[in-house]
């Protein structure tokens, strides 16, 4: 992942323990207080809520052991991986793009960050200024050039 992307589920993590869990249980410890449980919505609802911050917290803990972050200004070459920034062109609509190669949970393409998974990242992987690749959408397949290709 790239710096940026483990600084922002680091800060998640922090925001998590520090805020939505205390939160959560004193939640939890007003609802309680209202009396019988097994009918209270408050309570359930809380509890529910816990769950998934204590499932999310677990989840960005396991990625953050797992992560190998790549500093992408140290990075180069002329051949699209990750951590590029891509410019494509749409060869039927001569639109352009410009895209930055991530990770998974990085990825927004409203912000021009394309997961490395998605099938324009994985058709683009390996080009070069001037290469045109396909990718099968469900439209059908379409085609795109690799304009330029960048590491800021």
């Amino acid at each position: 992942m790239t710096g940026e992307g483990y600084k922002a589920l680091d800060e998640e993590l922090k925001r998590l323990k520090s805020v939505e869990r205390p939160a959560v249980i004193a939640a939890i410890s007003e609802a309680r207080s209202h009396g019988d449980l097994s009918e209270n919505a408050e309570y359930h609802a809380a509890k529910e809520r816990q769950g998934w911050i204590e499932g999310r917290i677990a989840e960005i803990e396991d990625k953050i052991s797992r992560a190998q972050i790549i500093d992408v200004s140290k990075l180069s070459g002329d051949q699209v991986k990750f951590g590029a920034t891509v410019t494509v062109l749409d060869e039927d609509t001569e639109e352009s793009a410009r895209y930055q190669v991530v990770g998974e949970h990085e990825a927004d393409v409203k912000k021009g960050r394309l997961s490395l998974t998605s099938p324009l990242a994985r058709g683009m992987i390996g080009k070069s200024a001037g290469d045109v690749f396909e990718v099968i959408t469900p439209a059908g397949v379409k085609a795109y050039e690799v304009i330029k290709v960048e590491w800021i």
